[in-house]
């Protein structure tokens, strides 16, 4: 019989109740909850990633511990003082997360009321950028093919991320394509509800999107 992977309710019932005791104390007392917690997720996204070699066998071998984030925030240059991160969130990319400045990829974010799937190149440095933004002015009708395709439209609406305001430097603002030339992340999100990240549909769910996440990701790729 094929193994149903799947989160937890006692996952999001743990991140729900760190949201509200967002300090070490509560942390510490309740230690096991967070990390039977995080082997929950740490299972469901090894198996997410062992999906996804299946077509990036270039993935073969990656491991979902290189893949999550600590929970714990970085507070030095921030007003907000909490100490944790209230969900979480793994980038499955070639070499792990640490590579998402280098290669687009594709992540998994749970969090109460706030659970997405994403993934595509998020603020690539600019020689990345600039190579995005050239293949777009030779074959942005490609990129629009794939974003408007059956398969990506059934679980994302276009892409999102910021954009310039005025056209980067050698690229007229009278290009067909210039406002997807502008941006500087290419997004793709679904996001879900509670009740979807629990059910045993999640992980098809979530695989399939990421599926026909691939062509944006392969045309992300390209000159890389």
């Amino acid at each position: 019989m094929e193994k149903k992977y799947q989160i937890d309710p006692s996952t999001i019932s743990f991140l729900h109740d760190l949201n509200r005791h967002n300090d070490r104390l509560w942390f510490s007392a309740n230690r096991p909850r967070y990390e039977s917690a995080r082997e929950n997720f740490s299972v469901f996204v090894q198996a997410v990633i062992d999906d996804i070699i299946e077509f990036e066998p270039i993935m073969r071998g990656l491991e979902a511990k290189s893949c999550i984030f600590r929970i714990n925030r970085d507070i030095r240059f921030t007003h907000d003082k909490s100490v944790y991160k209230t969900n979480f969130g793994a980038f499955i990319v070639r070499g792990g997360k640490k590579n998402g400045v280098r290669f687009p990829g594709y992540y998994l974010h749970i969090e109460p009321g706030q659970s997405f799937v994403s993934g595509g190149a998020y603020i690539p440095p600019p020689p990345w950028l600039n190579r995005i933004r050239e293949n777009i002015s030779v074959n942005g009708n490609r990129l629009v093919e794939i974003i408007t395709s059956k398969e990506y439209r059934k679980y994302f609406d276009g892409i999102e991320g910021e954009k310039l305001k005025v056209p980067p430097r050698g690229h007229s603002k009278d290009h067909p394509h210039i406002e997807l030339i502008k941006m500087k992340s290419f997004l793709p999100q679904k996001l879900f509800t509670d009740d979807e990240v629990v059910s045993t549909e999640f992980f098809g769910v979530v695989t399939s999107a990421f599926h026909a996440m691939k062509p944006l990701n392969d045309f992300l790729s390209e000159g890389i």
